[in-house]
């Protein structure tokens, strides 16, 4: 039991040093080793497993949809980059660049991927003739390179792992639906299998991304109160296929510019998942992605007739759940501070006086709540806690986010809100970048979030400047 306590001490208090906090749970429950780049992590497998459930589930939805899986090139030749020019300034600070093969120099510098809507738009031009040719709904599955000044695993990386969707339509309309039906399945992804509420709307013009004629977001906070941007999706009119003269026979017999969208989500999410749902003793992950749902811990498991009904109890579980039996020689208070830090949503414990009682322990990781359940109806109250639990996380979460969402009627509120409080504050925005700037500087870091989709009436004026107000705005510092 000292070893025990040993490994629960290690991790610094949320409350004490949020940040500290973070890291030590990053390390302690073996998601990742720092490499010897910055910036550049080693998933270990139990971090890996993570991003293979949330990658498993999202390509799912992503196929319902009608996309299609694809692998595009990781360099990209400088001459085809800068073909987009808002596109190209901003990421240009972040570019990695490739300037030797072997031991030549090339003839023209290759960027690493920070993205890929040039590499699309280069196939696009070759396999887009006819209105018949559309639309095309691609995506793939990836690591891209930007080479971020300060990094924090899963947060900010140099090299991360995510998924980009490209698609390209016969009509504006049709981009523009299938860019919110994409935020739409973020969302969904989010709310149904991570248990993570968030504010979802469109950026602003000074925040939307390079290139994009519109940006939408989806905005998660975080326990400590600030935002992280959980996933964007974008409408790119037809800049790019006039950049890169993309052009289509439309049912007119005319040739037309094709309009794209851009969405994505990466490693990022795992990220959220620690600083949303865990707590001063490890993970508590969401069941639907946790590589491990049920670990069963045999109790004096020396004694006969104990290991025999464990391994019993496994093969029953792991028909529907995914399942680990630690029948390691650690003493069962380490196993449980184990699958306490890592996360695993529920804990079978089944020892000789259990079963003499015909019954074992299913333990709650979120809540630490026993439940004492006849062994014959196992799977029913395995499957009724991990039900149990995602609501429970979801709700616990949401009123987080509600608690430390505030309204600011004047500058002064704003300015105090901003310093003080932290977490999410609406108010009145005139749409002028000048404001934007003038808040973020004054709070030290507040920036717009999103124009939610359904915005409140607060007052008539901007929050910053007086003038007439055109949108209320979510406001808050980010990750």
């Amino acid at each position: 039991m000292a070893k025990n306590k040993k490994m629960v001490e290690a991790i610094t208090s949320r409350d004490e040093d949020f940040a500290k906090w973070y890291t030590d749970i990053v390390k302690k429950a073996e998601l990742v080793d720092y490499s010897g780049v910055k910036g550049c992590m080693v998933f270990r497998p139990y971090g890996y497993a993570i991003w293979e459930n949330i990658q498993k589930d999202m390509d799912k939805r992503f196929k319902e949809t009608g996309v299609e899986n694809v692998y595009m090139p990781m360099f990209i030749p400088e001459s085809l980059l800068e073909k987009e020019k808002d596109h190209v300034e901003g990421f240009a600070p972040e570019c990695a660049w490739v300037t030797v093969g072997g031991q030549e120099k090339l003839a023209e510098r290759l960027c690493v991927r920070p993205t890929s809507e040039t590499l699309f738009c280069e196939h696009y031009k070759k396999v887009v003739e006819t209105y018949r040719d559309l639309p095309k709904l691609y995506n793939q599955w990836c690591s891209v390179v930007r080479w971020e000044k300060t990094t924090r695993p899963f947060l900010r990386n140099s090299e991360f792992l995510w998924q980009e969707g490209h698609t390209i339509h016969e009509t504006a309309e049709e981009a523009k639906e299938e860019t919110l039906r994409m935020l739409k399945v973020y969302e969904d992804f989010y709310r149904e299998t991570l248990a993570i509420p968030a504010v979802v709307g469109q950026k602003t013009e000074k925040e939307k991304f390079a290139g994009a004629e519109i940006t939408y977001t989806i905005e998660p906070m975080m326990h400590n109160g600030v935002a992280l941007q959980g996933g964007t999706s974008h409408y790119f009119g037809d800049g790019f296929a006039k950049s890169f003269d993309i052009k289509f026979q439309g049912r007119d017999n005319k040739l037309h510019y094709p309009h794209q969208t851009s969405w994505g989500v990466s490693t990022r999410m795992i990220g959220a998942i620690i600083m949303v749902h865990g707590d001063d003793d490890g993970l508590i992950l969401p069941p639907k992605i946790s590589p491990i749902q049920v670990a069963i811990i045999p109790i004096a498991q020396h004694k006969e007739g104990v290991l025999d009904k464990a391994n019993e109890l496994k093969e029953r579980l792991e028909k529907t759940f995914r399942v680990k039996l630690d029948d390691s020689d650690h003493a069962p208070g380490w196993k449980f501070s184990e699958y306490e830090m890592k996360g695993v949503p529920v804990r079978v414990e089944i020892g000789p006086k259990d079963i003499e009682n015909g019954q074992c322990v299913v333990v709650r990781r979120d809540t630490r709540e026993k439940i004492f359940t006849p062994i014959d109806n196992l799977e029913e109250a395995v499957q009724k806690a991990l039900d149990d639990i995602h609501e429970t996380m979801y709700q616990r979460a949401l009123e987080n986010m509600k608690e430390k969402t505030h309204t600011a009627l004047t500058f002064d509120e704003f300015v105090a809100l901003g310093k003080e409080q932290g977490g999410f504050i609406k108010a009145m925005w005139c749409g002028n970048a000048e404001c934007e700037d003038k808040l973020k500087e004054v709070t030290g870091g507040v920036k717009s979030r999103c124009i939610p989709f359904e915005e409140e009436k607060l007052s008539d004026t901007c929050v910053c400047c007086g003038a007439p107000a055109k949108h209320m705005v979510y406001w808050g510092k980010q990750y």
